[in-house]
């Protein structure tokens, strides 16, 4: 019996085993977790897939990518730790379904998507569902604050609604006040989130690994 040559087979493990390892590269460093490069990759892909749109492997977006994940991180770090209320995971169904009928013609036709993008179902609803989970914390932590005064909404309403309405339209600030209101009390609740996340970063260890992102 001709006895077999493991060597060659062995080699071509070492190196998938290299591969692997130089594909999942650690990208970002944040406190005691990290993001790594196969991450990156993965919140391209599913972005990209909930956008409609090729995805961007670029430097670039790459790194515009980690930024957004590391901050993701920090917010669900805050998260836990002051138990702050999240949505049920299940709330994110009904998001799911939403998008699938807006976007496609049929359940086959969605499903040849997600194989299309290398994406599963369940990354598109967590991802859905993070989405739902930043808003909470948005309207939890920071829009109680936020106050919106007359003089403003009256200066958005005659600087932005007014120029924006059709010709001959005659139009009120009344017809428009919650919205303007909700229109800058959001405003004003995201550049709290911003102000707070530079904050969070100062404070948090957060190493990039360029190697990563070339």
């Amino acid at each position: 019996m001709k006895k077999r040559c493991v060597l060659p087979a062995l080699s071509a493990m070492a190196a998938l085993a290299v591969q692997a390892e130089i594909i999942d590269r650690v990208a970002v460093s944040v406190g005691n977790s990290a993001i790594a490069a196969s991450d990156l990759a993965r919140e391209i892909r599913i972005t990209s897939f909930l956008n409609g749109v090729p995805p961007d492997f670029s430097p670039k977006n790459r790194r515009a990518t980690a930024d957004r994940m590391v901050e993701q991180k920090l917010i669900r770090r805050e998260l836990e730790l002051s138990h702050y209320p999240v949505p049920e995971p299940s709330s994110a169904d009904s998001e799911l379904d939403d998008f699938r009928k807006m976007h496609f013609q049929s359940v086959s036709e969605y499903q040849r998507a997600l194989s299309e993008a290398g994406i599963a179902e369940q990354e598109v609803r967590d991802e859905l569902l993070w989405q739902l989970m930043l808003l909470r914390f948005i309207d939890v932590r920071f829009r109680p604050g936020v106050q919106v005064s007359e003089q403003e909404i009256k200066d958005y309403f005659e600087k932005t609604v007014k120029p924006a309405a059709q010709s001959g339209h005659d139009i009120t600030l009344e017809d428009y006040r919650d919205d303007i209101e909700e229109t800058l009390a959001g405003q004003r609740a995201d550049l709290e989130l911003d102000k707070w996340l530079k904050e969070t970063r100062l404070r948090t260890e957060i190493v990039y690994h360029e190697e990563a992102f070339q």
